[in-house]
């Protein structure tokens, strides 16, 4: 059973703020894989419904790349970034350093660059996190998943068990030069973990 949450306005806020944080160090991260600084634009985060997924994302039909990894610790839930199959080429056209609408599809090694990235950014935004909190997290590796909107959506649901029935959204943008890259990071956290981790950081 969830515990119920003293999620006011003050901590959705502090939430919000770390995530922005983590998304920024994410972008850090991004930069050390390519070799170049790529910088992040203004981030926006908030709690939404995780029935309300499918009206965010987009159509069920409509394809995409879902980059998802589990983190376990002081904290436990589960992490995606969620890539409309079109942008996703163009991010790894990014990640390649080659020019834009090189990449035509998603093989082997155009998964194991996206694969990477989400290592990438999954761990240096779960850091922002555990410095903030002083908490310890681990995150498994990431799996790569290329399918329509809604099985992707199928996968999120069915993997958060019921531990949560809120999501933290973190909407941001990736650029480097001309080029820029938007991308959605999804973190459902285990809501009775979450409530334990601000009582131990309250008590610190």
């Amino acid at each position: 059973m969830v515990k119920n949450l003293p999620f006011d306005q003050t901590i959705l806020e502090h939430l919000r703020s770390i995530a922005s944080e983590g998304v920024k160090n994410a972008a850090y991260g991004f930069s050390g894989m390519i070799g170049r600084k790529v910088r992040v634009g203004q981030t926006k985060g908030r709690f939404v419904p995780i029935l309300t997924l499918p009206e965010i994302v987009g159509r069920p039909e409509e394809e995409a790349v879902g980059i998802y990894l589990r983190f376990e610790g002081d904290m436990v839930g589960q992490m995606m970034m969620i890539i409309p199959h079109q942008k996703a080429m163009e991010l790894v056209d990014l990640l390649l350093d080659i020019p834009a609408g090189t990449t035509q599809h998603l093989g082997p090694m155009e998964r194991s660059s996206l694969g990477e990235l989400g290592n990438l950014c999954g761990s240096f935004f779960l850091n922002s996190i555990a410095d903030s909190f002083g908490a310890d997290f681990r995150p498994s590796p990431p799996a790569v998943v290329v399918d329509m909107v809604g099985a992707i959506l199928d996968i999120v649901v069915a993997t958060s068990g019921g531990v949560s029935e809120q999501i933290l959204l973190v909407e941001a943008n990736f650029t480097d030069g001309d080029r820029c890259v938007e991308a959605d990071f999804w973190v459902i956290p285990d809501m009775n973990t979450v409530h334990d981790l601000l009582e131990k950081s309250a008590g610190r």
